[in-house]
């Protein structure tokens, strides 16, 4: 099998050959895994791990022509980004500080006119995306309401938004919703992946819960992933997946309900036991990731790592019913190249079904 058809069928819980692998590695860890190996620069990890999926991601900004440096300093830059906001970013910093938002009062919404989803320069050429098709699975990749509309209003004031004025939030929400989905469907038409799909990237949850209540959810976002999901069912796509840190099991159920496919990354350090989830889901969820990369993958010793590799796995050999795309949250510096091969090494000696019929 290929990566595109090994992954299509755990998604869809039919036969395949070995549990396939997704992993996202931070530049920290690219950096040391080329020098550990004596690599040249232009050596790409996913090949070298035989990564099976990958994503291509459309600028889905409403305002890609606004972006750009404002301003450069003394260590700092001050960008804008096609959200609107002004960010200064300290050059020797990982995050950047908030300074204004494009909507700072709901009376600005109004007057704000969204760039077309359908601009060529949103878009990767599509022969690069038909390369990457040659070796992976590539799926398109967009956000998610919560996290994307939190870029117009600025991540505090839209939780406060969320708990004192639900209808502006539900508005607001679903308008990026409806521009978020015309972003991802133009980007299926061009690289033509109806067959793989699309892939919400919506960070909602804390290592303690979602970052709201589900009655919140339910109210302001549920609406806006039924409409996303029922959008792409109507125009062919047939895999719908999800990203999302932390815990959201108290609303997991609803995003399932919408139209969920595949959950990702499940993280263990929130308190996601994905062998839990899995007999709560059956064949009605598959999961991508599984592997704790915070305390497991990074420090424990080298039998727990080894039964921890097995657990995960076990949800799609038991039975070998598959639904498992095999990997972590992220792969940092805080994981050594040497443990990281071999979590990979136990990956292929032990996630490998019993190919007759294949």
């Amino acid at each position: 099998m290929n990566s595109k058809s090994r992954v299509l069928a755990a998604l869809d819980f039919e036969p395949h050959d070995r549990v396939p692998t997704y992993e996202s590695f931070w530049p920290e860890f690219v950096a040391q895994w080329r020098l550990d190996k004596g690599l040249d620069p232009d050596t790409d990890i996913g090949d070298y791990y035989a990564t099976d999926l990958e994503i291509t991601i459309p600028d889905e900004t409403p305002f890609p022509s606004q972006a750009g440096i404002l301003d450069i300093g003394p260590g700092y830059e001050i960008r804008r980004n096609g959200w609107g906001m002004v960010q200064r970013l300290d050059l020797d910093a990982k995050f950047y500080r908030e300074q204004s938002v494009a909507i700072a009062s709901p009376l600005d919404a109004d007057s704000l006119e969204f760039e077309s989803p359908r601009l060529d320069e949103r878009f990767a050429p599509v022969a690069y995306v038909e390369q990457m098709t040659e070796k992976r699975c590539v799926f398109v990749k967009t956000g998610g309401p919560y996290l994307r509309t939190a870029n117009l209003r600025g991540a505090n004031q839209w939780l406060i938004d969320l708990a004192s004025s639900p209808g502006f939030a539900a508005d607001l929400a679903m308008r990026v919703t409806r521009h978020m989905t015309a972003v991802g469907l133009e980007a299926i038409r061009r690289y033509n992946l109806y067959d793989t799909g699309i892939w919400f990237f919506d960070d909602m949850g804390s290592n303690l819960g979602p970052m709201f209540s589900p009655r919140v959810f339910r109210r302001v976002f549920l609406p806006c992933y039924r409409w996303m999901c029922e959008q792409y069912r109507l125009a062919g796509v047939q895999h719908i997946l999800l990203h999302c840190d932390g815990n959201i099991e108290p609303i997991l159920d609803d995003l399932v309900s919408a139209g969920g496919m595949g959950y990702h990354p499940v993280e263990p350090k929130a308190g996601m036991d994905i062998v839990k989830l899995r007999q709560r889901y059956g064949t009605n969820l598959a999961f991508l990731g599984g592997l704790d990369n915070a305390h497991i993958l990074t420090t424990a010793p080298l039998p727990k790592l080894k039964e921890h590799v097995l657990r995960v796995l076990s949800v799609a050999m038991e039975d070998s019913t598959g639904g498992l795309v095999v990997g972590a949250h992220s792969i940092g510096p805080d994981v050594s190249v040497e443990r990281y091969d071999f979590v990979r090494q136990l990956v292929r000696e032990n996630g490998v079904f019993d190919s007759v019929g294949l």
